[in-house]
């Protein structure tokens, strides 16, 4: 593969499949390459060649479709372009590997994340044919997903296998058929028929695992039995003494944890994901610490906000509090039959009663056992606390958006009206934030929270919003909001299939995508009177997502008449605004909590109330099946199409705000940031000298976003810039690098780059002669001479006396020399070559004579103390005229002469005084820089460029002291290329940079990125 597309030896396969690519109506039989980042397609028959690569960032949809066109076809599209591929021997294998790597392309696109192979996997049973190791590690890792999602598991938790057999259900006397799942830290099961029985054990609750007696009845059984009493029964198990050694291995690895905590904090769980801080030593009594912002002491760390602030129930609720009281007896009823905590039996039964509402007494219990918080914070003692500490007192952008948002978190319920749950919720965000630096803090986290810490304690709460950022939302509250952006396509999607005509009208109006993201962003609460949206949290830690798509499209269809009705957006959004403010709950045994939303909806003849137990079963009625795997498959589709949208944005973002200080056209500026952003793209996972996660802030500006270093800079220019010089184009665009690259992070961002290119494309004859002159200073000099300008004249004169002994060493570099060069190599395959070459070689000579003569106007005026060499000028007068005398030939002996000084390199320095070699370290290890942009007034009317001799002069300049005083200012080499026309004419010449671009685009092979590691040599995978 990476000798058919030329790909890296970084680039790993995947796997391959025979199959069709349809080029026009004729289908091309060949081979389709599943890499990591690219989807490549070779075929040669009967001596035609197709050869087709396309980057997984580029892909903007990925389709599996029948027509009678394209049969059984898989169809990828990008913004330019569809291809078609069919006749696959497995299609579901190659589009599911091919879902599972664009996911991984648009993470790269969301994070800028490479991809890394799991090292732990381990190894097969049997080599199995054709099979990669990252084709497995890719389906172990499909697996994974499902599991975790399937039972609410943390992401780091892995599984090992699964197996069929059946379980006891001592509360239906019967075996439920279903499958055993085994993974580090839990054993799992599901029944076959969805939501019949579900059961999660944690290996650190498990006592006791003993094999049973076999029976015709009862075959190969497995008993388990945990720390409360509770005993599960398995039967019909295939291999069941590998089963048991299984287990047997991961329990010694599970840490005991009946004892003091102090234990844990010497053994931290297994299942601790690497990038959490230590937990803290566990305190004894009497030992807190000094200025600790977080201890169990608090009355938040012991109760939820609404048992502190409990207000006496009014004698008026007394029937609705009896009916409370008897919800909580369903509960304790199911507790007792079904077990109580982490390994309670899910059934059917379990969801009927978290839709009549879970009592306020329970609610906090059971949101953190149906999310999966509880495990996460038993394996973590004492991690909330030490968040707290580390993060409480530090300022950051997070921070900041906290604060401000803290006093618009239910201003309007009495918890939050006081310093106490102020305090709480400032702990848990700040804490969150600290965690978890890529999400920080996001609006609508703080609604979210404040709701959470009304049932929960700080610690409770905490780990529930853990649950919600980074499993049950994933990617909701970074900073572009696109997990909530994706199930805004989704509800779209959804909205189509099940209401098309309120669809079509909707999408007219522009309503869907305005209401959706505030009602899935905070889960109705924002929208809805408290007490009934609370109940929607109840259904949505149950049942995940799904319950939010259902209620949403049960509160569409319940309007759908006057919606189809409206004519413009604002009536409708008002329309949709007032039904929600009057969806109440009518057995609620709290005091009325005042919904801002619904003074401002509220109008003179108020809509019926509607009953949140009613909205909620018409949503399960009309819309519940709906499948949790189905709304994934519809996530990707969307994922794709957001992500992309958004990296649009950021184009367009980017081009406005550099249009206005560039002569690039609109068109060609976006196609500088595509191929800009590809190469940062690149090194994600072809390696650079810095990672690309270190080069991408998301805080900053599109603008600022994205870098590139010297090395990608360098294939740019050589593919980009106008000015052609051979081997000489990487010594030219490594000095405009250093130039564009202000700050010294050897990494520049778009705005410089169009900045070094628009110099050259739009530019007239001075900018170009005065962005050559720049790029030919001495190293530090020109940083050195305009800082010199703001100095006192008493402190400037002693250094420049000081300076001259630092200008004798720089003059060494030959600077003027190395202008020659990069101009007579600019020269070499223009048609004008010929006229350019005497023109160059007229103009050397002539400057090397104002140099001498200005060098003697300075001798004159003051007493020499230093020996000079012979002229620079005589050595090559000869040259010049002889030039003239063959009529400007290109092979004029000053061309000669600068080709050959491309090859020579400058002799050792005399020797000189310890003081004066330090000064020539200091200021050769600057670089040169621009103050700002590429304009004339960059460069003062002091600033000179040193010369020196070349021929006979630099092989008589040690012995004697080097010449000090020869320079020509950029005013002298302005004049001095205006005397020749033919040098006018081509710095005058205008460039089109869209061919050049069309040029680098069309490039099949893809360029490898420049890497500081020695490669070893392609070979076949």
């Amino acid at each position: 593969m990476r000798k058919l597309f030329g790909m890296p030896e970084e680039e790993k396969l995947v796997n391959y499949y025979p199959c069709s690519y349809w080029k026009g109506r004729v289908p091309r039989q060949g081979w389709i390459y599943l890499s990591v980042n690219h989807l490549c397609f070779y075929s040669f028959l009967l001596g035609k060649e197709v050869s087709l690569v396309v980057q997984w960032t580029d892909v903007t949809q990925l389709d599996k479709n029948a027509t009678l066109v394209f049969p059984e076809s898989i169809r990828v599209s990008t913004r330019d372009t569809e291809h078609f591929f069919s006749m696959f021997l497995n299609i579901n294998e190659t589009f599911k590997l091919m879902e599972q790597l664009a996911n991984i392309a648009m993470r790269q696109l969301l994070d800028n994340e490479s991809f890394a192979a799991d090292r732990s996997l381990p190894k097969p049973c049997k080599t199995l044919k054709n099979v990669s190791a990252l084709k497995r590690d890719l389906d172990a890792r499909a697996k994974n997903e499902r599991y975790r999602a399937l039972f609410r598991l943390t992401q780091d938790e892995r599984l090992d296998g699964h197996t069929d057999c059946t379980l006891w259900t001592p509360f239906a006397k019967m075996h439920v058929v279903g499958q055993m799942f085994v993974s580090n830290n839990y054993i799992c099961f599901a029944s076959r028929e969805e939501d019949l029985c579900q059961l999660i054990i944690p290996l650190r609750e498990v006592t006791i695992v003993e094999k049973a007696d076999s029976s015709s009845v009862l075959p190969s059984p497995l008993s388990i039995s945990t720390k409360n009493k509770m005993t599960f029964l398995f039967a019909n198990l295939k291999d069941r003494d590998f089963l048991v050694q299984r287990i047997s291995d991961f329990l010694q690895r599970t840490p005991d944890r009946p004892c003091a905590l102090s234990t844990q904090s010497e053994n931290p769980s297994p299942s601790t994901p690497p990038s959490l801080p230590p937990s803290p030593p566990v305190l004894g009594l009497g030992e807190m610490p000094q200025n600790q912002h977080y201890s169990p002491s608090l009355p938040t760390a012991k109760k939820g906000l609404l048992q502190i602030y409990q207000q006496d129930v009014p004698e008026e609720l007394g029937p609705k509090v009896t009916r409370e009281k008897m919800k909580e007896e369903s509960w304790n009823i199911h507790f007792f039959e079904f077990g109580r905590g982490v390994c309670m039996y899910r059934t059917s039964k379990t969801r009927e009663l978290v839709l009549n509402g879970i009592p306020e007494s329970l609610r906090g219990e059971l949101w953190l056992l149906f999310s999966g918080a509880q495990n996460e914070m038993a394996t973590h003692p004492g991690y909330y606390a030490s968040l707290v500490e580390q993060a409480i007192g530090k300022y950051t952008l997070a921070t900041e958006e906290i604060e401000r948002d803290l006093h618009r978190s239910m201003p309007e319920h009495h918890a939050f009206q006081n310093e106490m749950g102020i305090a709480a919720l400032r702990r848990v965000l700040t804490a969150y934030a600290y965690r978890n630096p890529n999400i920080g803090y996001c609006q609508a986290m703080n609604i979210v929270t404040s709701v959470l810490l009304l049932y929960c304690t700080e610690e409770e709460a905490f780990w529930l919003l853990v649950a919600l950022c980074e499993r049950m939302l994933p990617d909701y509250y970074n900073t572009r909001v696109v997990g909530a952006l994706v199930d805004q396509g989704v509800f779209e999607e959804l909205t189509r299939e099940c209401l098309p005509l309120l669809y079509e009208h909707m999408q007219d109006l522009g309503v869907i995508s305005t209401i959706s993201l505030s009602w899935f962003l905070t889960l109705f609460l924002s929208v809805m009177p408290f007490d009934s949206a609370v109940l929607l949290v109840d259904c949505f830690f149950y049942e995940g997502i799904k319950v939010i798509f259902q209620v949403a499209l049960a509160v569409l269809h319940a309007n759908m008449d006057q919606l189809l009705s409206c004519s413009d957006e604002g009536e409708a959004m008002t329309i949709l605004g007032r039904y929600l403010d009057n969806v109440v709950n009518k057995l609620t045994v709290s005091p009325p909590i005042p919904h801002l939303h619904a003074l401002l909806t509220s109008g003179i003849n108020p809509p019926p109330e509607i009953d949140v137990f009613e909205l909620i079963k018409a949503s399960y009625e009309k819309f519940g099946s709906l499948r949790a795997d189905v709304i994934e498959q519809m996530r990707f589709k969307q994922r794709l199409k957001v992500i992309q949208s958004l990296e649009d944005t950021a184009k367009r973002s980017v081009v406005r705000a550099i249009m206005t200080e560039s002569a690039f056209t609109i068109e060609e500026l976006e196609e500088l940031y595509v191929l800009f952003k590809a190469k940062h793209i690149m090194s994600c996972y072809w390696g650079a000298s810095s990672t690309a996660a270190e080069r991408h802030d998301p805080s900053l500006p599109y603008l600022e976003q994205y870098h590139i270093d010297c090395g990608q800079f360098v294939q740019l220019f050589s593919a980009l810039a106008p000015w052609s010089c051979g081997l000489h184009t990487n010594t030219l665009s490594s000095r405009l690098f250093r130039l564009l690259d202000q700050n010294k992070d050897s990494l520049i961002n778009f705005k410089e780059f169009v900045t070094g290119l628009s110099g050259m494309y739009h530019g007239d004859m001075t900018e170009k002669l005065k962005l050559l002159y720049k790029l030919h200073l001495p190293p530090g000099m020109f940083t050195v001479i305009k800082s010199l300008l703001t100095w006192p004249r008493k402190e400037c004169n002693s250094v420049i006396l000081r300076l001259k002994h630092i200008f004798v060493i720089i003059q060494l570099q030959e600077q003027f020399i190395e202008m020659c060069k990069t101009l007579y190599n600019m020269f070499s395959e223009d048609p004008m070559e010929q006229e350019l070459y005497h023109g160059i070689a007229t103009v050397a000579s002539l400057l090397l004579c104002i140099g001498e003569v200005g060098k003697k106007f300075t001798n004159n005026g003051s007493k020499k103390t230093e020996a000079q060499l012979p002229s620079a000028v005589d050595a090559l007068q000869p040259e010049r005229e002889d030039s003239s005398g063959e009529g400007g030939s290109g092979q004029s002996l000053v061309s000669k002469a600068l080709a050959e000084a491309q090859l020579e390199t400058p002799p050792p320095t005399a020797a000189g005084s310890d003081e004066e070699a330090k000064d020539d370290t200091s200021v050769s290890s600057y670089s040169v820089v621009s103050a700002g942009s590429l304009q004339c007034e960059d460069i003062a009317d002091d600033t000179v460029l040193i010369g020196c001799m070349s021929g006979d002069a630099v092989d008589r300049r040690q012995g004697s002291a080097p010449d000090a005083d020869w320079s020509i200012t950029f005013e002298q080499v302005l004049a001095s290329f205006l005397t020749e026309s033919s040098l006018v004419d081509y710095f005058e010449k205008k460039h089109d940079i869209q061919s050049k671009i069309t040029a680098c685009k069309s490039l099949r092979a893809v360029e490898r990125q420049t890497s500081t590691a020695v490669l070893s040599s392609s070979s076949k995978m």
